[in-house]
């Protein structure tokens, strides 16, 4: 369960706070790779961060609309939108009656996104703001975008991946709420390598030469309302 905060405004924060997700206790002993899971975070881990920003009746969709992500919401009782794409135009629809869904709020509550999109691993500064301008338009005004984004260590002179997010939803006008590091596998309960007596004897956990990944990060963004707009211009 990670420590996080009530979504409300914090205008005057600095620094966004920061939650870790845990592991599940009950999968602690069985491999996280599930058919199921949404960018690697497993069904349970994903109804919980949906539970948490949106409220019964809200508005919930999935950048990929992954089944997951709608029948997750669906037992939450929240409204599964479906997301559809031509060119740069995003069409958001529901299955609401249109009697409730001019009553209701437009926008909306909660969009997922994994990043990088598929086909295009280079997160570029440019192109990542001017996509989440578009998913910024999609929002109701206190609205959140959760974007999943693998860990990576940072190349040597480059802005780190999770830094160029940041910044390109700052340019696209949302406020960064909160950082999420989410575990993917389960962690020792011992790690010889803190110990000071065998640290020096123990070798990393490589994968083909590389640090095993054990947290991908998950990075909350909330849509600003037309009175912060102005209040930052």
């Amino acid at each position: 369960m990670p420590q996080t905060y009530p979504h409300l405004p914090e205008p005057h924060a600095e620094r966004p706070p920061v939650g870790l997700f845990l592991v599940p206790a009950h999968r602690r002993d069985t491999p996280l790779i599930d058919p199921a899971a949404w960018h690697g975070i497993d069904p349970q881990r994903l109804a919980w961060l949906i539970r948490h920003y949106t409220h019964d009746g809200d508005l919930v969709a999935d950048l990929d609309n992954h089944p997951t992500v709608s029948r997750a919401a669906q037992y939450l009782h929240r409204h599964p939108a479906t997301i559809t794409t031509h060119g740069d135009r995003i069409r958001v629809t529901d299955d609401r009656p249109a009697r409730a869904r001019c009553l209701a709020e437009d926008g909306l509550t909660l969009l997922l996104a994994g990043l990088p999109r598929p086909g295009d691993d280079s997160l570029a500064m440019h192109d990542t703001a001017e996509a989440m301008h578009r998913w910024h338009r999609l929002l109701r005004p206190g609205g959140f975008v959760l974007v999943a984004l693998p860990a990576r260590a940072p190349e040597p002179g480059r802005i780190s991946r999770r830094s160029t997010v940041i910044n390109a939803a700052r340019i696209a006008g949302l406020r960064y709420h909160q950082h999420i590091p989410v575990l993917v596998v389960p962690l020792p309960a011992h790690d010889p390598r803190t110990d000071a007596a065998t640290a020096a004897s123990t070798p990393p956990a490589l994968l083909d030469g590389r640090h095993l990944h054990t947290h991908m990060d998950v990075l909350a963004f909330r849509a600003t309302t037309l009175d912060q707009e102005d209040t930052d211009a």
